[in-house]
């Protein structure tokens, strides 16, 4: 079963559905030029990328392995297959640099022409960037061509089929070119959901949010998604693996999980096998205040010790809840917004209601003053906007970025803080630094930042700059230098602080013995 709409393609210079791009309100452009100053910044036209470096009888054989209709070379459909969606990855685009641009952009149909063209690219030494939505924020999208005989975009849009439904076993298998709402949509048809609602749901792909470990906004109730794996298919250029016979294994270490998260460095996820859910007969979502972060944070760490979490669990720090809210009063005067907090429940009625009053009545005993509906119903209805509002605020010259990162909760204040320091330090008097916990765990909870500056002249110099002192101070502090958004090309500087050097030489061997040519997105995971 395929979906039967089409695919939305992102601009190359902006995030999402073009249809749906904005510019800032009139309300709005007033405080950020208060806070930013006057400046426009808007992206150069007409920018197209340097001519395809691949040989006349490459593309030859390419063709011959999908088809000529699915080898395309044209200047825009490499356009829409350069980079992912960074801040640092737009403002190139923005500027008119599209020379990371692919040679080709192939397209395979299924799991043997993934095995044919890596074989192909083996042979011929060409790299091979696997691409499914496109929304990568780390440059794992940006793989080093030099020393191979040129490079090509592994697009996995024709690999959008439902392959198996198991309404037994309650488990679904997936083609990784299918986008989070085709997912959704297909998996409805049958009254079942994934429940996997990253901010990229929209644009991202089942093969991306397997690569990249990704973690949605219900994974207080559902999990992340390498939690909702229990099997997949991969394609390498040494052989193919099919994993995932059974829920749970004790034969050796769980080598699906050498895959999920691998950024198409070891292999290319050509079906994932997940775990679904009745689809829910009812959502609710509601707001609550806090006094400080420190008290709201420590009550996400009680319902997560006492198995009390809501399907969606989410605090924003004072600073994020003043920005975010339009009138701050109605939280605890404009002088004292506190915190909010965002609870989302879904199921059957029973269900709903009996764990909202569970949750509700431990909330209020340790602290926190129900908001009623309206606070959280305006987070869902505007949950995957934020990154249209990056682009307009970078047409008004403010540079918007975001990082995330992951601690236990005994090291939650410490982290909070120097990462806060660190970035206002590197960005200056004026920058704003907001934070929220997006993802909660027994032991601990996920930090996820958005930073906002004046531009400077050297933007992508400003950013770097800030990105690294954000990231000396996660790893000073202990941390993980990434809880959902993979290692790409950003972090790899820092891998090693992490994991270790034995670690780094794991890595690498397993490298050299799926992809021993080391043409899979070369530069990326694995330095």
């Amino acid at each position: 079963m395929t979906p039967e709409t089409p695919t939305v393609e992102m601009h190359p210079q902006r995030w999402g559905d073009p249809a749906a791009a904005a510019d800032l309100p009139e309300s709005a452009r007033g405080l950020v030029e208060l806070a930013f100053g006057r400046q426009e910044r808007p992206a150069v036209d007409g920018a197209v990328p340097p001519p395809g470096a691949l040989a006349d009888d490459l593309l030859s054989d390419l063709r011959s392995l999908v088809g000529a209709e699915h080898v395309l070379t044209d200047d825009a459909t490499r356009a829409l297959r350069t980079r992912g969606k960074s801040t640092p990855d737009l403002l190139r685009a923005r500027a008119g640099d599209l020379s990371d641009a692919p040679d080709a952009v192939v397209r395979p149909g299924g799991h043997d022409d993934v095995v044919a063209v890596l074989a192909w690219a083996t042979e011929h030494r060409v790299a091979v960037v696997p691409f499914g939505g496109g929304t990568c924020v780390t440059g794992g999208l940006a793989a080093r061509r030099d020393g191979f005989a040129g490079l090509v975009s592994l697009d996995l849009l024709r690999m959008k089929r439902l392959l198996a439904v198991d309404e037994v076993s309650m488990t679904a298998t997936l083609q990784p070119g299918l986008r989070g709402p085709e997912a959704e949509a297909l998996l409805a048809a049958h009254g079942l959901t994934l429940g996997h609602f990253p901010q990229s749901w929209e644009h991202a792909s089942i093969g991306g949010f397997a690569a990249t470990r990704s973690s949605g906004q219900s994974s207080a109730g559902h999990g992340r998604f390498d939690a909702m794996v229990v099997g997949l298919t991969a394609a390498t250029p040494t052989g193919s693996l099919d994993l995932g016979s059974a829920p749970a294994t004790a034969a050796g270490p769980d080598l699906r999980q050498l895959l999920l998260g691998s950024e198409g460095a070891f292999g290319v996820i050509t079906s994932v096998t997940v775990r679904v859910r009745r689809a829910p007969e009812v959502t609710a979502y509601e707001g609550w205040r806090w006094a400080s972060f420190g008290a709201g944070s420590d009550a996400m760490r009680v319902l997560a010790q006492e198995g009390l979490l809501p399907t969606v669990l989410r605090l924003s720090d004072e600073d994020e809840t003043a920005i975010n809210l339009a009138d701050p009063s109605s939280i605890g005067g404009a002088d004292d917004p506190g915190c909010l907090m965002v609870t989302g429940y879904e199921g059957t009625a029973e269900q709903v209601a009996t764990r909202r009053a569970a949750v509700t009545a431990r909330l209020e005993a340790l602290g926190g003053t129900p908001l009623g509906t309206e606070p959280g119903e305006r987070w869902s209805h505007g949950r995957f906007h934020a990154p249209y509002l990056r682009d307009a605020l970078l047409d008004h010259g403010v540079l918007v970025e975001t990082m995330e990162t992951a601690t236990f909760w005994s090291n939650r204040e410490r982290l909070h803080a120097e990462v806060r320091a660190a970035l206002r330090g590197s960005l200056g008097e004026g920058s704003l630094v907001l934070c929220h916990v997006s993802h909660v765990y027994e032991t601990g909870c996920s930090l996820y930042f958005t930073v906002a500056a004046r531009q400077d002249d050297d933007a992508l110099g400003q950013w770097a700059a800030a990105k690294a002192a954000a990231s000396d101070a996660i790893i000073a502090a202990g941390a993980t230098i990434t809880h959902h958004h993979a290692v790409g090309t950003d972090h790899l500087p820092w891998l090693a602080q992490e994991v270790g050097e034995v670690g780094v030489r794991v890595l690498r061997a397993v490298k050299a013995e799926l992809d021993p040519a080391g043409i899979l997105n070369p530069g990326v995971l694995v330095g």
